[in-house]
């Protein structure tokens, strides 16, 4: 019966029906997802075109920058185009093959960026707290560890809830409440026990997700500290500003995500669980190239200098 169970899941398409009872908005739906998927997208490509091009940009702080662009732009194809496709068709199937593709990037791309969130904040700090020791201390060796580790775990991390997803069985019900493939909204599609997959979410939630959000934050209030005390203000405002608006995307993503995945599920936590993905799917990698980067003066400078010369 289990056998069984696994191999009609493995044939039979899933249905994600998050929004199909939105019809009477469906344009402007699709309009905002169509935006931020290119807004995310351009914004990440110059970004790592205006880093590629420049040798002035090629310092630790842009190279985790670039990391965090590819890694955004693989997190948003993984699941806004084929949402799009489901708005203008019509159509929700999903097969279990392309589902669990999609539970796969998402889940490595969620705690790759959290991890890689934590070693741009720890950069920061050492570039602002001890100035004098950062070419030491953030040296390539450092800076290569510091972005394979997170690539590396948030891989690792993703294979294990697809082995643990794809065997359960999905008997009672093959459609998901959400719009793409995520753990929880599969789970509740299940009829087998769940327990141990919970337990497993709860367990890195607490270890992997608050470790590295602790982390940046303890980053950040040095970092802020380390701010107040320098006397010149216009420099002291320049540098908070950055910092604020740093500070403010990952709130925004690590608040949004860990609100879901540590939550308690129940069926009243479903509108929630579906509204607040779209922060750190969408909202959060269509903000990061503006936060990060086009603001920044040197970016600005060698994108002017690249317009002039076409």
């Amino acid at each position: 019966m289990y056998v069984n169970a696994i191999n009609i899941s493995f044939f039979e398409d899933f249905h994600l029906i998050a929004f199909s009872r939105l019809q009477n908005i469906s344009f402007f739906l699709i309009i905002s997802i169509l935006l931020m998927y290119l807004l995310c997208m351009s914004g990440n490509l110059i970004i790592i075109m205006a880093v590629w091009v420049a040798p002035q940009l090629h310092t630790p702080m842009y190279f985790f920058l670039c990391n965090l662009s590819t890694l955004d732009m693989v997190y948003v194809s993984s699941i806004l185009p084929k949402l799009l496709d489901f708005q203008i068709t019509g159509k929700t199937g999903i097969s279990f093959i392309k589902c669990f593709t999609q539970l796969f990037m998402s889940v490595a791309c969620v705690d790759t960026e959290f991890l890689l969130l934590s070693s741009m904040a720890f950069d920061r700090y050492v570039a602002i707290c001890v100035p004098l020791k950062y070419s030491i201390i953030m040296n390539r060796r450092a800076c290569l560890i510091l972005s394979i580790v997170p690539w590396t775990i948030g891989v690792l991390n993703s294979l294990l809830y697809v082995f643990l997803i794809s065997h359960l069985s999905f008997c009672d019900s093959k459609y998901i409440i959400h719009f793409y493939c995520d753990i929880k909204a599969l789970l509740r599609t299940s009829c087998s026990d769940i327990r141990h997959v919970n337990i497993v979410i709860l367990s890195e939630g607490y270890t992997l997700g608050f470790i590295a959000f602790g982390m940046i934050l303890i980053s950040y209030f040095f970092i802020i500290s380390a701010i107040l005390k320098i006397k010149t203000t216009a420099r002291r405002l320049k540098i908070f500003s950055s910092c604020s608006s740093h500070l403010t995307v990952v709130l925004l993503f690590c608040g949004s995500s860990l609100s879901v995945y540590m939550s308690p599920d129940s069926k009243n936590s479903t509108e929630l669980d579906i509204m607040l993905p779209l922060l750190y799917v969408a909202v959060v990698p269509a903000l990061n190239p503006l936060v990060y980067s086009l603001r920044n003066k040197d970016v600005l400078d060698v994108l002017r200098i690249s317009r002039f010369i076409s």
